[in-house]
């Protein structure tokens, strides 16, 4: 597995989804710094912020897990 690289699957999808960092991170309750250190993997993931993250891609972290994977 991978998971090093998740933080740069979340910023391609958050891209993709043309929303800005900021408003990422407001609308799911992250903290913008936080969400920047992961995408650019300077910080781990925790449960928490990953649950956060999945929901606002409309999935489960399993689910969003599992996408991430198959990519």
């Amino acid at each position: 597995m991978r998971y090093n690289e998740l933080g740069k699957y979340i910023k391609l999808k958050r891209e993709a989804a043309e929303i800005s960092l900021n408003n990422f991170a407001i609308n799911n309750d992250i903290d913008p710094a936080i969400l920047s250190r992961i995408e650019n993997l300077k910080q781990n993931i925790k449960l928490n912020i990953l649950e956060k993250i999945a929901g606002g891609f409309n999935k489960s972290p399993a689910e969003f897990l599992t996408e991430f994977e198959n990519f």
